[in-house]
C-alpha cells in the first residue's frame, strides 16, 4: 500500500445527475475526471442497466454532462462540438446545442435541435416539447436574429461594452456566475415541431426551480428591480391554455421545492419568523384553492449538507412517485432518505452512516450515489433499508493507498451533544506524540461526517492528527442548535476550544503543534481564533471572513446574510457588527497565518482576506497570502486541477514549517 498523496486526487471519479428512462430499465449518469495537462475536467455520459447492472460508457469526447432521455433508448445532452456556435458565442451571441444518442443501436450522436439561448437546465415534456430555462440579459442586445450592417455594429459594442459594467442593484455579482445585474433565469416553453419559443416568466424574475405533470408547470423564483428580497413566489403555467398563476404571492416564504403530487402541490417552505434565514424548511400541501396545509414538520436541511473535497456536480435531492415524495435530510453526520405520503406518513427508507448525494427512483427500484464506508462515490441500489454497491468507479483507490478512518464519538459541549472525529496518522506509534491539525466546516449550516475528505487523509498520511467536530451552527442537529445569529465567535468559539481541549487530553497529541485551519465560514472561525489564543503554532485561512461591516456591501449575499446573522447592519447597531468582525482583534494575534483567496470569490470576497493579511503584516506577525484568479468560492471542491494542487500544496507547507 502507498501512502496518498497530494496529487492522488487526480485518480478519483466524480459522478452526477443520476436519471432513469421512461420505463426504469436503465439509469443515466455522468463521470468526471481531472485532466492535468489541460488544467480542466473530463465530462463522460454512462448508462446502468437496471437488470443486469452492467455499466457502459457512452460518450468519449470529455465534453458531455447532464443527460435527459428522449425515450427508453435515446438520451439527450448539449455540447459545444460546433465550431461555428462557439464562434458566434465569441461574439455575444446566445445559443445551446442539444445532441441525440442512441444506446440501443449506437453510433455518433446527431444535432437535435439548437436553441438561440443560453440554456441553464431543460427538462422534455415529449420529443418535441421541452421547458428550459435560459439567461436572459435586460440590459443586452440580441444580437442573434440582426444581420449585415446591423449586427457587425451590435457585436462591435458588445465587445466595447466588456470594459465596463453599469450597476443599478443588488446583488450586482454572483459567486460562480460573474456579474448578474439585471441578468435573470428565465423559463420558457420550446415547441421543437414549430420552432417556436414562448416565454413563460417575466424578465425580471429569476427562476430558481421548476417541475412539470402533465401539460403544467410548477415554479419558483424572486422577482426583484433594485434588490432582490429573500422571499420567494411560486407560479403554476398551464401549457394548453397558457394561463400564469401566481399560487403564493411574494413576501411571505423562502420556497427551495414545489411539484405536483395528485391534485395538490407539494412545496418546501420557511417563513424565517423564528431562525432567520436559515431556518429549517417545512413540507406543505397546497390545495386547489390555494390553502397551504402543514405536511411535515421537518427540523433539518431537505438535503445533502455533509461536506466533502471529493464531489463535483449533482442530481436530485427530491422526486415523487406514485403520489409519494421522497426527499433526502441531514441527521447529525449522515444523509437520510424518507417517504412522505399525501396523507402525512412519514418513513425513513435508509438511515446508513455516510451520505446519499442524490437520487433516482422506478419501478420500486432504488438507485443512490452516495459516499458509503468511508469510501468515494459509488452507486448503490436500496433493498429492504440496506444498500448494496453497484459500481466500482473508485476502488482501486482504496486498494492501492493508506486510508486512516476517523475514529468517531458523542462529545458534550455547552449542553449539547454532537459528534466529534479523530483520524490518526498513518503509521501511527502509540509511544510518540504527533502535531495535529483542527479542520473547521463552512457555512455554518453544513455538517461533517464519516465521509471521506482528501486533504485530510494527505494530512494523516505525512504524520498529522486531524481533527473536527460540528460546533453549534451546524446542520443535522436541529433549528435551535443551528441557530447562532448573533452569537458568531462566541458559542461556536466555545465549542471548538472545548474540542481542542478533550481531545489533546485524550489522544497522544502534542499541544505545542496544533495547526488549523477552515474555508469559508470556517476561515472566518480561523481569524477569530487567531485574535483570541495562541494556543495554535499557526493557522492557514481559506476565503475567509474578516469584516463584517465591508462583506456587508461587497459580496453576493452580505446584505441580507450579514444582517440575518449577525442581527445588525452598518447602520443599526454598527458595534455589534464590529465586535463580531476578526480583524478587530488582529492586534492581538500572534499566530502566523496563510491566507487562501479565490479573484472571483463574491460569496467571501477577495477584500476579506486581504484586510486580515494587511492586518497581520502591520502588526509584525509572518503571514501570507496566495490568490487564486480564474478561481472562486469553490476552489477546494471544484477549482482547476492544478489550482487545486497549488492550493494543498501552500497549506501543507505551511504545517510543515511550523508543525515539524
Amino acid at each position: 500500500m502507498k501512502n496518498l498523496e497530494l496529487r492522488s486526487f487526480l485518480e478519483y471519479k466524480f459522478l452526477s445527475n443520476l436519471d432513469f428512462n421512461p420505463n426504469g430499465r436503465k439509469i443515466a449518469f455522468s463521470v468526471s475526471e481531472s485532466d492535468i495537462e489541460k488544467n480542466l475536467y473530463k465530462h463522460f455520459i454512462y448508462t446502468l442497466d437496471t437488470d443486469t447492472n452492467e455499466i457502459k460508457k457512452l460518450t468519449h469526447r470529455g465534453k458531455e454532462k447532464n443527460s435527459l432521455w428522449l425515450d427508453n433508448n435515446t438520451i439527450l445532452f448539449s455540447s459545444d462540438r460546433n465550431e461555428e456556435i462557439k464562434e458566434k458565442i465569441k461574439n455575444g451571441e446566445t445559443w445551446s446545442v442539444f445532441y441525440a444518442l442512441d444506446t440501443k443501436n449506437g453510433g455518433e450522436a446527431y444535432e437535435y435541435m439548437t436553441l438561440p439561448f443560453d440554456v441553464t437546465e431543460i427538462k422534455i415534456i415529449d420529443n418535441d416539447n421541452f421547458i428550459f430555462t435560459a439567461t436572459f440579459d435586460n440590459n443586452s442586445l440580441n444580437i442573434n436574429n440582426l444581420t449585415g450592417e446591423e449586427k457587425e455594429k451590435a457585436i462591435k459594442l458588445y465587445n466595447e461594452n466588456k470594459d465596463y459594467e453599469i450597476l443599478d442593484e443588488i446583488p450586482f455579482w454572483s459567486n460562480g456566475v460573474g456579474f448578474v445585474n439585471k441578468k435573470r433565469n428565465r423559463l420558457y416553453h420550446y415547441d421543437k415541431s414549430q420552432n417556436k419559443t414562448t416565454e413563460i416568466s417575466g424578465i425580471f424574475s429569476n427562476i430558481e426551480f421548476f417541475n412539470l405533470k402533465d401539460n403544467k408547470v410548477v415554479f419558483g423564483g424572486r422577482t426583484y428591480e433594485n434588490k432582490q428580497p429573500t422571499t420567494a413566489e411560486l407560479w403554476s403555467y398551464d401549457l394548453a391554455t397558457k394561463k400564469l398563476e401566481t399560487i403564493i404571492k411574494d413576501g411571505l416564504y423562502d420556497i427551495s421545492y414545489a411539484n405536483f403530487i395528485e391534485d395538490k402541490i407539494v412545496c418546501a417552505l420557511s417563513d424565517m419568523k423564528d431562525f432567520g434565514i436559515n431556518e429549517n424548511h417545512k413540507l406543505y400541501l397546497i390545495d386547489k384553492d390555494k390553502n397551504i396545509n402543514l405536511l411535515f414538520e421537518n427540523d433539518t436541511w431537505l438535503s445533502c449538507t455533509v461536506g466533502s473535497d471529493c464531489r463535483l456536480g449533482g442530481g436530485k435531492s427530491f422526486k415523487i412517485i406514485d403520489n409519494k415524495l421522497f426527499f433526502l435530510s441531514t441527521m447529525a453526520d449522515s444523509v437520510y432518505l424518507n417517504s412522505i405520503d399525501t396523507k402525512g406518513k412519514h418513513q425513513v427508507l435508509c438511515s446508513e452512516d455516510g451520505s446519499i448525494d442524490f437520487f433516482d427512483i422506478a419501478n420500486n427500484k432504488i438507485y443512490y450515489v452516495g459516499m458509503r464506508n468511508y469510501g468515494l462515490q459509488e452507486i448503490y441500489i436500496l433493498e429492504n433499508s440496506s444498500s448494496k454497491k453497484i459500481s466500482s468507479f473508485n476502488e482501486k483507490i482504496f486498494e492501492n493507498y493508506e486510508i486512516s478512518r476517523p475514529e468517531i464519538f458523542d462529545f458534550t459541549t455547552n449542553g449539547d451533544i454532537t459528534k466529534g472525529f479523530v483520524i490518526y496518522p498513518i503509521n501511527y506509534d502509540k509511544n510518540k506524540k504527533y502535531p495535529a491539525i483542527l479542520d473547521i466546516h463552512g457555512g455554518p449550516k453544513t455538517a461533517y461526517g464519516n465521509i471521506f475528505y482528501h486533504e485530510m487523509q494527505v494530512w494523516a498520511n505525512m504524520g498529522y492528527f486531524v481533527i473536527f467536530t460540528n460546533p453549534h451552527g451546524s446542520d443535522g442537529y436541529g433549528n435551535i442548535f443551528a441557530d447562532i445569529r448573533g452569537k458568531y465567535g462566541t458559542v461556536d468559539y466555545e465549542d471548538l476550544m472545548n474540542f481542542v481541549d478533550y481531545v489533546v487530553e485524550k489522544y497522544p497529541i502534542d499541544k505545542n503543534r496544533l495547526g488549523v485551519t477552515g474555508g469559508s465560514y470556517g476561515g472566518y472561525m480561523t481569524n477569530w481564533i487567531i485574535g483570541h489564543t495562541d494556543r495554535f503554532k499557526c493557522a492557514v485561512s481559506q476565503r475567509s471572513i474578516s469584516n463584517w461591516i465591508s462583506k456587508f456591501g461587497t459580496t453576493d449575499i452580505g446584505y441580507y446574510f450579514n444582517a440575518d446573522q449577525n442581527q445588525a447592519t452598518p447602520w443599526i447597531n454598527h458595534d455589534k457588527l464590529w465586535w463580531h468582525s476578526p480583524v478587530k482583534y488582529a492586534d492581538k494575534a500572534k499566530t502566523p497565518t496563510l491566507f487562501i483567496h479565490s479573484e472571483e470569490d463574491y460569496r467571501c470576497w477577495l477584500a476579506e482576506g486581504l484586510q486580515m493579511f494587511t492586518a497581520l503584516k502591520y502588526h509584525g506577525v509572518d503571514a501570507r497570502l496566495c490568490m487564486f484568479r480564474g478561481e472562486n468560492h469553490e476552489l477546494s471542491r471544484s477549482g482547476k486541477p492544478k489550482h487545486r494542487i497549488k492550493r494543498l500544496e501552500e497549506i501543507t507547507n505551511w504545517f510543515e514549517k511550523y508543525l515539524k
